[in-house]
């Protein structure tokens, strides 16, 4: 199992598609470990997108990315980095496909909607930086091995 940051962005919350979002992840199974709104600061977001400091669109970035509260998830499942950034879409909202979160909400290349860590290396040091230890959390959902088969044919 495996565990990744994603963030909803100021956009989700200002125009209340939270619920819908959220609904998509544990519709696919993946199990909500750490959840929290907050408002991101100015030197947690340039901790956050150092990786694209200097870039052009940077100062824009961390003006968005301050403009309103947030939502912060840890979600925990079998390849969720992976399964996660394909339900995302692509970056920009005007060339995601249809049925993904961006392909279906999004429509601006500078308002996307939401964030997802892209490696496990990444994941873990966002999480890092948005949770401490004791804000994530580990329980055993009853719906395992429905959701990954995991029952080795004792169920069916």
């Amino acid at each position: 199992m495996e565990k990744t940051l994603v963030i909803l962005k100021p956009d989700a919350v200002q125009r209340r598609l939270l619920g819908k979002i959220i609904s998509r992840f544990e519709e696919k199974g993946f199990q909500i470990v750490g959840l929290k709104m907050m408002q991101i600061s100015e030197s947690l977001a340039r901790k956050h997108y150092a990786s694209h400091e200097g870039k052009d669109f940077f100062e824009p970035l961390i003006r968005y990315t301050t403009s309103a509260p947030v939502i912060v998830m840890v979600l925990k499942g079998k390849n969720s980095i992976e399964i996660i950034r394909k339900m995302m879409g692509a970056t920009f909202g005007s060339k995601a496909e249809p049925g993904t979160i961006r392909g279906d909400y999004a429509v601006s290349n500078r308002f996307n909607l939401i964030h997802g860590s892209d490696s496990p290396a990444s994941a873990e040091k966002e999480i890092g930086i948005f949770f401490k230890e004791e804000e994530v959390f580990e329980y055993n959902p009853i719906d395992i091995p429905w959701v990954y088969d995991t029952s080795h044919g004792d169920i069916v």
